[in-house]
């Protein structure tokens, strides 16, 4: 199989729907992004930091956790170590089941000896950041809505700026880390645009899906079929229980940025026909 060419069809599969722009701001990447953020997972054995959490209200949004937990099992699956860094409520919320690595709301100082604390204590081999809120050019963090979140939202951009490995971020907005690679692209959009740039930006419909594309690679390289493990509806149940919102409603519901699972499950399904998992 042309990976090349797969990846090609991953990426139009994935900002096929458009409802926030991704697609319009397509042509700003490279063709290939899933297929070299893949090729950065594809041999790790260490650490894997997974920024997720997007702050909404007082909790955070099932866009960003749903990717998180997929690919924090397909990583482990494959012999990575995967750790999720996110902030309060999140962070507890998760703890039980997960290796977790709590970030915390602070002044500019604090956020960066943070940062490199906890990148000295996991030494990470790549960082992958999923919807999590990404600086714009003021320093503050916005929400779709262009409402400040900077009083809730723990700071993961100063990880991907000292990182001393390949970044990653999956974005579906705007808003998110990575976004700063596209940004004069994302000038028509109707965002408070992020600044914060990575190695590697790739572009969903629900970020959730991002990751799924990742796993496409990761799969097929391993001859497992990791997307066939996924089940989106039982993460929902399980981070609905915990106290997860919809980003788009804010209402705690079994959906994805106002999507019903099932468009979900769609994507998961034709991502694994391209890959021959499925007929």
């Amino acid at each position: 199989m042309n990976e090349a060419a797969l990846s090609k069809q991953i990426e139009d599969v994935l900002v096929a729907r458009n409802p926030r722009g991704m697609k319009t701001v397509q042509p700003a990447l490279e063709t290939g992004y899933y297929l070299r953020a893949a090729q950065m997972l594809r041999d790790v054995k260490g650490t894997v930091l997974i920024g997720t959490g997007f702050p909404v209200v007082d909790t955070f949004e099932t866009d960003g956790p749903v990717g998180t937990l997929a690919l924090y099992q397909a990583l482990e699956t494959l012999g990575a170590t995967p750790v999720i860094v996110c902030g309060k409520p999140m962070s507890e919320a998760l703890a039980k089941d997960y290796r977790v690595c709590e970030i915390h709301v602070g002044p500019h100082e604090q956020r960066e000896q943070e940062a490199l604390d906890a990148l000295a204590k996991y030494q990470p081999e790549v960082i992958v950041s999923i919807e999590r809120p990404g600086q714009a050019e003021d320093g503050d963090y916005y929400n779709m809505r262009g409402e400040s979140i900077g009083a809730r939202a723990a700071c993961f951009d100063s990880f991907v700026r000292n990182a001393s490995c390949p970044t990653i971020a999956i974005g579906d907005g705007g808003n998110e880390i990575g976004m700063g690679n596209i940004y004069a692209a994302l000038k028509d959009l109707d965002i408070m645009a992020s600044a914060t740039k990575v190695d590697e930006l790739l572009i969903a419909d629900v970020s959730n899906w991002g990751a799924y594309g990742i796993m496409t690679f990761l799969g097929l390289w391993a001859e497992k079929d990791l997307l066939g493990a996924v089940k989106p509806l039982e993460i929902l149940e399980y981070i609905s229980q915990l106290g997860s919102v919809d980003g788009v409603t804010r209402l705690n519901e079994l959906t994805e940025d106002g999507m019903p699972v099932s468009e979900g499950e769609s994507v998961l399904l034709q991502l694994r026909q391209l890959s021959g998992f499925a007929a």
